[in-house]
């Protein structure tokens, strides 16, 4: 394997690391609102759920997340499979 596409590799998983960690976060989010009880903000609950949510996608200040997981994975696809269009 090319020290390329070794680097390519390696960054789809840190990538994907992060990603897995803030799905983690979601879950937490999420069974604090499906345990909420009637005296719960719920409209609260809701917000940070939706809020670590889009941490997820976007990766927030880092910029990273399921976005950058998703440019480090065709980064890497394109150097396994190039295109031939010039």
């Amino acid at each position: 394997m090319s020290e390329e596409l070794q680097k390519a590799e390696d960054k789809v998983n840190k990538e994907f690391k992060k990603v897995a960690e803030a799905i983690a976060d979601i879950h937490v989010a999420f069974r604090t609102v499906k345990d909420a009880g009637p005296m719960d903000d719920l409209y609260g609950l809701l917000d940070d759920l939706e809020d670590r949510v889009k941490k997820a996608r976007t990766g927030g200040l880092t910029g990273s997340g399921a976005k950058g997981h998703r440019k480090a994975l065709a980064g890497y696809q394109e150097l396994l499979n190039p295109s031939t269009e010039e």
